[in-house]
């Protein structure tokens, strides 16, 4: 039987360029801040890789700091910015309600921890972020908002927000998006966004596991979460893993194939209709990310489909892998109208570039018996 992988959204193969790059800089000697020449060498491969993101990110390649994940400059981003605006007398954290948990959880920390406010903005059925909410809210208490977080597209539903739009919305106000699942995927260009910050990680892309990037607007001051070296504009300390950079960078300036992802994508959904009507996609069709595919099973439970997927070598997943294991229903699907049955019922289908019409066409030959299945034992 072949082992067919339709979770890309949560990680993806590594990328024979990758793997390349990674293998040779592996072999080479030298701290990137050290000054002799096994030093330089190294710091020349780093810098060459920050120019080659920045000018797939279109930034400045001082505007590039490494972080060990997408996680760790998410974390930089929205605390930093926060702590800047607490300084200037501004408290309140708007993020959107469908945030991965790297951000939810550091604006619950500073919550919990610095007495920040937490401003939730709604999402309407298909996915997409209330932006009459956000208006009305900077009307009535901008003065008081520290920084705005909304992601670029969701992780679960591969729903694309209207991030530019916020941005003028916001004037003055540090936006800071989230855009691990989009870079590569979609059109993503940090000059033209216009936010104060912007997240990448590498492994979304082929790149390896462990290292990311923030992009964060030259100049600007946040204060560190590492304290050390001074690496990175004394934003991130710590020696820099010129490995996995150089590596980051080989799959940064390979290209996408987009529109083959997004066929693989939609012959899925035409398929998947045809044997199982009832089935729904979940999220606005013509704001969504090539790959991404979420769909709800009336009548059966995710993790049990999961199981009988996985047993018959389909991996895919019921929404964010740092959530997996966790049985609670999708935070995304509750804030799109699900309720708590209907959001255990759904799962998560990630196309990528590795992703093949057989891999579709295996899939679909096993759905509807896993589909039987998992709903004739929800009813036992």
């Amino acid at each position: 039987m072949p082992s067919i992988y339709l979770d890309h959204a949560a990680t993806t193969p590594l990328s024979p360029a990758a793997f390349k790059a990674i293998t040779a800089q592996l072999q080479e000697l030298g701290n990137p801040s050290s000054l002799h020449t096994h030093g330089r060498a190294t710091r020349k491969a780093l810098e060459d890789a920050r120019e080659a993101i920045a000018a797939q990110v279109g930034c400045l390649p001082s505007e590039v700091i490494f972080t060990g994940s997408g996680t760790e400059a998410n974390n930089i981003a929205l605390k930093g910015l926060w702590w800047n605006g607490k300084a200037k007398g501004k408290s309140l954290v708007v993020i959107s309600a469908i945030e991965h948990h790297a951000i939810l959880d550091p604006a619950h920390w500073l919550e919990t921890h610095e007495g920040a406010e937490v401003i939730l903005a709604p999402i309407n059925v298909h996915g997409v972020v209330d932006l009459d909410f956000i208006q009305d809210l900077i009307a009535k208490r901008g003065h008081e908002i520290a920084v705005i977080s909304i992601m670029h597209s969701n992780n679960e539903t591969g729903v694309v927000q209207p991030v530019q739009e916020i941005v003028l919305l916001a004037g003055d106000i540090p936006v800071h998006t989230d855009a691990v699942q989009s870079f590569k995927k979609v059109p993503l260009n940090y000059k033209e966004l216009g936010v104060t910050a912007l997240t990448l990680s590498a492994h979304k892309i082929g790149g390896p596991l462990g290292i990311g990037a923030l992009i964060l607007r030259r100049a600007y001051e946040i204060p560190a979460l590492l304290h050390g070296g001074g690496q990175e504009r004394e934003i991130r300390s710590g020696t820099l893993n010129a490995p996995s950079i150089v590596a980051f960078s080989a799959a940064a300036t390979e290209s996408y194939p987009s529109a083959a992802v997004q066929t693989l994508r939609d012959n899925f959904i035409t398929a998947l209709r045809t044997a199982i009507p009832d089935a729904y996609v979940n999220g606005e069709a013509s704001k969504r990310l090539p790959g991404i595919v979420n769909v709800t099973f009336p009548g059966t439970q995710s993790d049990t489909l999961l199981l009988l997927l996985d047993n018959a070598n389909v991996s895919a997943s019921t929404g964010s892998a740092c959530s997996a294991g966790v049985h609670e229903a999708s935070h995304v699907l509750l804030a799109m109208g699900h309720t708590e049955v209907s959001a255990q019922s759904s799962l998560r289908f990630s196309f990528g570039a590795a992703s093949t019409q057989a891999d579709v066409d295996y899939v679909m030959s096993v759905l509807p018996d896993v589909i039987a299945t998992g709903r004739a034992a929800n009813k036992v």
